[in-house]
């Protein structure tokens, strides 16, 4: 009789065991790193300001992977990355001391923005991955939160060129963030929701009110 308890004990012990293994097993992670390369667009521009050269972005980092169902379809990213953006116009700034002018000049040679951001992603997460397939299509889409560590506004005119640490970006941006596509390859765009510059610039007595559009490539690395 204690053998036959024993023997059951030991059974349910396995069979335990075994459906725990592959509930864990089954709670899969995926996409722990991004790599981004985008083309950014500047909406909103003030009256005779245009969009010159190639305005890219570049951005790096990693990102904790929740699965919020036991197949692992559907997910909540958490995240913290890099990123570098630069935007090209015929806007230009210039400085005098402490005090920082902007004016549009058509005859410029080249006119930069440079932003240095720390970014905090926010994604909910679609895929019909399995814990075997790393091929497979997905739609994350959520909300992406930046701090502008350093901004530098540069100009080049002729033989002179200026270049200075621009303080009049708006340091705390948000915006929303669509990825989708299949395996390596994927489309990923930002729209900001908060404005470029911190309601301080103007030019021609227009306040500017520049808003960034992100399009380009991301890529997801497990």
């Amino acid at each position: 009789m204690r053998f036959a308890i024993l023997f059951l004990l030991v059974v349910l012990q396995s069979n335990a065991q075994v459906v725990s293994d592959s509930i864990e097993s089954s709670h899969y992670f995926e996409d722990q790193f991004y790599v981004g390369l985008s083309y950014n667009f500047i909406l909103n521009h003030p009256e005779g300001s245009n969009q010159r050269n190639l305005s890219y972005g570049l951005q790096a980092g990693v990102i904790k992977d929740i699965p919020l169902n036991r197949v692992g379809t559907k997910a909540i990213g958490v995240g913290a990355g890099l990123a570098l953006n630069s935007y090209y116009s015929n806007l230009v700034a210039d400085i005098s001391g402490d005090d920082i002018s902007y004016s549009i000049n058509d005859d410029i040679t080249r006119s930069k923005l440079e932003t240095h951001l720390v970014e905090f992603p926010l994604e909910f997460r679609w895929r019909n991955s399995t814990a075997e397939d790393y091929k497979f299509w997905r739609v994350y889409g959520g909300i992406k939160a930046a701090y502008v560590l350093g901004a530098r506004s540069k100009y080049d005119l002729g033989d002179i060129s200026e270049g200075f640490n621009n303080t009049d970006l708006t340091k705390f941006q948000y915006g929303l963030t669509l990825s989708f596509g299949y395996n390596t390859f994927n489309l990923h765009a930002y729209y900001a929701l908060t404005e470029l510059f911190d309601g301080n610039a103007s030019v021609n007595g227009e306040v500017l009110q520049y808003r960034p559009l992100r399009i380009g490539l991301i890529f997801y690395i497990l």
